[in-house]
């Protein structure tokens, strides 16, 4: 393996260079597993027993290098094509392992796609695609004007939901589940929520009630632990036992 080679792959670590050449990494056996069996396209895949322990520690992101690593063509979708059925819509989310753990929990439930506001974390950060486990390669993660995205879903007779400590209990409350018109869940940044933007056009304010009611407890739940319980929820009650 070529010196400049490796200089190559280290520099997709970096944003700028992944911007330029359209690339990213994916490492471990699992995560390349998933890359090879998906759609998108592979350039070259790296093994440990090929290229030796010293170069794999050289292109490796990880602390822990691991076995094989693939250098795989990003897929930017940057047109949202909103059918009917559940989506997320991700306003200014910027901890990578949240973003990361939100596309896992969108392949979990069936998620159509997700929106994200122009300003979320890029979804080919290598933290996020390692905290995807694969999740990554089913989940279309879609970068767009998040209020025109949404206001297009307005105009389809769809409905925005959101979290907010002065929403109604989500447990109390039946939910729209996307069979007949297009619903997404709109989930705020992590430390200001939902944009004032945003807020202005959600057609039905949540809340995750703490327990017992009105106990003291943490200001907030991260985000990614607030997107996991509002889809269960939703999944929940579209289920037929």
């Amino acid at each position: 393996m070529t010196a400049s080679e490796i200089k190559y792959i280290k520099s997709l670590s970096q944003k700028k260079f992944r911007d330029e050449t359209g690339l990213f990494t994916v490492e471990g056996e699992k995560m390349v597993s998933e890359a090879l069996a998906s759609g998108f396209e592979i350039l070259s895949v790296y093994r440990r027993e090929e290229i030796g322990d010293e170069a794999m520690a050289r292109i490796s992101q990880l602390s822990n290098p691991s076995p094989v690593l693939a250098v795989v063509r990003q897929k930017i979708q940057d047109k949202a094509i909103i059918n009917n059925g559940l989506y997320l819509a991700l306003d200014s989310i910027r901890d990578p392992g949240n973003l990361g753990t939100i596309i896992r929990i969108a392949d979990w439930f069936g998620i159509n796609a997700i929106l994200a506001s122009y300003d979320t974390v890029e979804m080919y950060n290598p933290k996020v695609v390692q905290s995807t486990m694969g999740a990554l390669f089913r989940v279309p993660v879609i970068y767009c004007d998040l209020r025109d995205t949404l206001s297009e879903v307005l105009k389809r007779g769809g409905k925005l939901y959101g979290t907010f400590l002065d929403g109604e209990n989500i447990y109390g409350k039946s939910l729209h589940t996307g069979n007949d018109s297009p619903v997404v869940i709109v989930i705020g940044n992590e430390s200001f929520g939902i944009s004032e933007g945003i807020a202005s056009i959600v057609t039905d304010r949540l809340y995750i009630p703490e327990y017992p009611s009105g106990q003291r407890t943490s200001e907030s739940l991260n985000a990614a632990i607030a997107t996991a319980i509002v889809t269960a929820e939703f999944r929940r009650q579209n289920i037929e036992l």
